[in-house]
Parts: C-alpha cells; sequence; structure tokens
C-alpha cells in the first residue's frame, strides 16, 4: 500500500490516526479484517444496508426494483464471509474516542447498539459502547459530550449517512451484530461473527 492511499484511509476514517505519522494499530487490524478479499469493491452504503436487510428477512424498500434483483442475486453467489465483508464494509466509518464516566449514560441513549446478545454474546456487554450514530449528529454529540478522539478509547462509534430510521431497525437484527463482530480483534467474537455470517448466507441462498 502507498504512503499516500493509507493518508487517505486515516483522512476518511477507515483507519485511526494517532499523531502525525502514526497509525493505530488496532484500527488497522479491524481494517484488514474487512478487507480479507483484496480489492472486492464495497458496495455503496445504501446498498450495503440493503444487503443486511435483505439477509435479516426485511424489506429493502429504498431500492429500485433492478437494483434490488441484482443485490439478491449477488448474496445468493456469494460463499465467502469476507467477500461479504468487505462488500459491507462502508455501511459506516468506525470513530473510536475517550469520555468522561458522566457522558456514557446519555451516549447509551442516543447510540444505536447492535444487538449482541443475538449472538450469545451476552458477556460482550460491558462499560464499553459500541454503536451507529448518524453522521449529521456526530459533531453535536462530540461537543456536547465532550468526545475527545482516541484510537484506544472505550467509546466505538459506527457513523452512517443512511436513514437512521432504517439504521436503527436493521441495528437490532443478528445481521448487523454479527457484521460488526466479524471485523472485531477478539478471535473469539470474530469467530461468533464469521459463523452466523455463513449461516446467513447460507439460508439466504
Amino acid at each position: 500500500m502507498s504512503t499516500r492511499h493509507a493518508r487517505r484511509l486515516a483522512d476518511t476514517g477507515a483507519i485511526s490516526r494517532i499523531a502525525r505519522g502514526l497509525i493505530d494499530q488496532r484500527s488497522v487490524d479491524r481494517y484488514l479484517q474487512s478487507q480479507r478479499m483484496g480489492r472486492t469493491r464495497a458496495w455503496a452504503e445504501h446498498t450495503a444496508w440493503g444487503a443486511v436487510a435483505m439477509l435479516a428477512g426485511l424489506d429493502a424498500d429504498w431500492l429500485g426494483t433492478t437494483q434490488a434483483s441484482r443485490l439478491r442475486q449477488s448474496l445468493r453467489e456469494l460463499t465467502e464471509v469476507d467477500d461479504l465483508l468487505t462488500r459491507t464494509r462502508d455501511r459506516a466509518q468506525v470513530r473510536t474516542f475517550e469520555a468522561h464516566r458522566a457522558a456514557l449514560p446519555c451516549l447509551r441513549e442516543i447510540v444505536a447498539v447492535s444487538n449482541t446478545r443475538a449472538l450469545g454474546l451476552t458477556d460482550a456487554v460491558n462499560s464499553n459502547i459500541d454503536g451507529y450514530v448518524a453522521a449529521s449528529d456526530l459533531d453535536t454529540i462530540s461537543r456536547d459530550l465532550s468526545l475527545r478522539a482516541d484510537p484506544s478509547g472505550p467509546v466505538t462509534l459506527r457513523v452512517t449517512g443512511f436513514d437512521f430510521e432504517q439504521v436503527r431497525v436493521l441495528v437490532d437484527t443478528s445481521v448487523i451484530a454479527a457484521l460488526d463482530a466479524a471485523t472485531s480483534t477478539d478471535p473469539r467474537v470474530r469467530g461468533v461473527g464469521h459463523r452466523v455470517l455463513a449461516e446467513s448466507l447460507k439460508a439466504f441462498r
């Protein structure tokens, strides 16, 4: 990978910059987990969310008839979880923050947290926060709750520009929980995510 490409990834938030010339290792690991298929192209944001809806057995009525038909066919042809991870990676940009303990209850009210219990990961519920927020709300949330960008912080916000009412519905499905888990740096959590996604693809076919 060229230096220019690495800088572009940091600028878009795909990987996290600690300081000038320094990139957070965990953000690189997470990025690599979603890039296992090399140069496979990612779907556009609304298409990626459409794939989530279809795999979860829900309607993706924001897609046109032709686009929905092509997406269904693409999903039927997918046999590798890594391919699915790569194609859906642009559903959100991952940002990590440090937050004061007093801000955490407010964050839990705002953030749409994926349903890890659907994966049997009940012990994944801890003092950390990992969930989705609307891109239009990120600056306000960061300012009002005094969040500070920190690659090793306990707050992971998955920022999306997609219709957030739709996101709230989809985040409660096991598909989103599995997609998030499958890019975890924890091997056990990652394994659970991969297994659930493999089962989802098989059921869809």
